[in-house]
């Protein structure tokens, strides 16, 4: 039960990260978090140790971790006072955060599209060293892909409209849920898709 998963978030209620409900009971007791807790209406409120226990008292849980003198629940949730910063990550290059960089645009019309009537297009083909970049891949239609093959844009009479570059936007914070952890930080975190890295 100490190992199950525990979601954390900054000061600024963001998700960070995950840990241990013996690594959330340690920062709880050392004064560096609070548990959140979400009522019905989806009203947040916090606890420091001595709080919660009390709750666990009045509102006992089925998952209860025991201890010599009391019985006190488990976290599923929690906030720390100081650290307010997310943690460094390069933007995954995957199919999804390509369409998003390019808003669902075609590179070469100027159109929008469903993501399934888009490709992903090689600037440079890859039979002339293109490499699978994100300075080297752009949304196409399918037409527009059609056309231009596997030759240069202006050798098909095409203009890019943008030039690819890597994004600098933040990607969706991911984390492994389980089932019974999902329902309480589904407030807090989005689930990516179509996350797999790409590559030659």
């Amino acid at each position: 039960m100490l190992d199950r998963q525990v979601l954390v978030l900054n000061r600024l209620w963001q998700a960070v990260n995950v840990c241990t409900v013996r690594r959330a009971f340690t920062l709880l007791c050392q004064g560096q978090a609070q548990v959140v807790q979400s009522d019905k209406d989806n009203n947040f409120f916090t606890h420091d140790f001595e709080s919660w226990r009390g709750l666990s008292a009045r509102e006992p849980e089925a998952d209860m971790v025991h201890t010599i003198s009391f019985k006190i629940r488990i976290p599923r949730v929690i906030v720390l006072l100081l650290f307010d910063r997310l943690p460094k990550k390069e933007v995954k290059f995957t199919r999804h955060n390509i369409f998003e960089r390019d808003k669902n645009t075609c590179q070469y019309c100027g159109n929008v599209f469903d993501r399934k009537d888009l490709n992903l297009d090689h600037v440079l083909p890859r039979e002339k060293g293109g490499l699978t970049t994100w300075e080297n891949i752009v949304c196409s239609c399918i037409p527009c892909n059609s056309r231009k093959g596997n030759r240069l844009a202006h050798d098909a009479n095409m203009h890019l409209i943008r030039k690819p570059k890597r994004p600098k936007w933040r990607p969706f914070v991911n984390f492994a849920f389980n089932g019974e952890q999902e329902e309480s930080w589904k407030h807090f975190i989005n689930l990516a898709y179509w996350n797999v890295e790409l590559s030659d």
